[in-house]
């Protein structure tokens, strides 16, 4: 449908760009968000550096690995401690609050606007940081949420007590403002007891993440539900001023939130395109009168989309 013909630069400065990100935020009748990775990388859930060393160092030096991402693909020879991993993975990127206050900004941005979030990111930082979640869909699963990993049936099942008990049986306290810390002088465990190890309730079979990595991944009814919402949505407002705000979205799953977007703003008349993403941020030559491209930490941007002044 669309050229190879990318546009991304312009004679257009960046304060011009962002008088127009603003002035289309402030005249819509509609925004529809689509999120990715790198929005939740701008509010400082990073997965490797720092973080990395402060939970998860004991995993790098004895594998070698120096990331969460590859720690969560390794083939560890137990399940005690292929889930202490997985526990402290899942509690400091689903349970604690991100570093910075990105998605609560942006819901001051929006919160008074018709909107609609699609989005990849596994997180939940959207339903935390105050938006509907009549609102939302998670395409991609849910840190959250456990499956049967063969699977025997479609349900899902919330984890966030058994978390608990696996990161605590590791040595943690957990603080009143949820943050993991060791007392002083301990290093934690690297299982978790035999008896936390979560099975399906069905069949017997080791649960897992409910994350869509192969076929396995279960839409659960509250998955049909989110994606039935997102579908009305679109049918409701394909005629109104329309803003698909893409923020912190590459190329690893494009044809969830990208391509549709870019699909849309081509087609209704009075849908504009905005995408903000460092060293990503470009759109189709076919829409370029209708779209706004800035190569910046959407972070960067909140002081002054937060301004009331256009």
């Amino acid at each position: 449908m669309f050229s190879k013909k990318m546009t991304d630069k312009s004679m257009s400065s960046y304060s011009d760009k962002l008088h127009q990100i603003k002035t289309q935020m402030e005249q819509a009748d509609a925004v529809i968000i689509g999120a990715g990775a790198g929005l939740s990388t701008s509010a400082g859930f990073v997965y490797d550096g720092a973080r990395f060393a402060q939970y998860f160092s004991d995993f790098g030096e004895k594998y070698g690995f120096s990331d969460m991402y590859s720690g969560g693909f390794y083939p560890y020879r137990t399940l005690e401690e292929h889930w202490a991993y997985w526990s402290r993975y899942i509690y400091i990127n689903r349970y604690m609050d991100a570093p910075k206050t990105v998605y609560e900004q942006l819901y001051e941005l929006v919160k008074d606007k018709d909107y609609f979030v699609l989005t990849t990111n596994v997180d939940h930082c959207f339903q935390k940081a105050g938006f509907d979640k009549h609102r939302l869909f998670y395409t991609q699963g849910d840190y959250g949420l456990f499956q049967c990993s063969r699977p025997c049936h479609e349900k899902t099942y919330d984890n966030e007590g058994v978390i608990r008990e696996m990161v605590q049986a590791q040595g943690y306290v957990i603080g009143a403002d949820g943050a993991l810390t060791l007392p002083d002088g301990t290093t934690p465990k690297m299982t978790v007891p035999t008896e936390l190890v979560p099975h399906c309730p069905k069949c017997g079979a080791v649960m897992s993440m409910n994350l869509r990595a192969d076929h396995t991944f279960v839409e659960d009814e509250g998955w049909h539900v989110a994606s039935e919402r997102y579908a009305q949505f679109l049918r409701r407002h394909k005629d109104v001023k329309t803003l698909f705000l893409e923020l912190g979205v590459g190329y690893n799953t494009p044809g969830i939130i990208k391509y549709p977007f870019w699909q849309y703003t081509y087609r209704w008349s009075d849908a504009f395109y905005v995408c903000i993403n460092r060293g990503q941020a470009n759109a189709p030559s076919e829409i370029r009168a209708k779209s706004v491209c800035l190569d910046a930490d959407f972070a960067s941007l909140l002081p002054d989309l937060g301004k009331n002044r256009i």
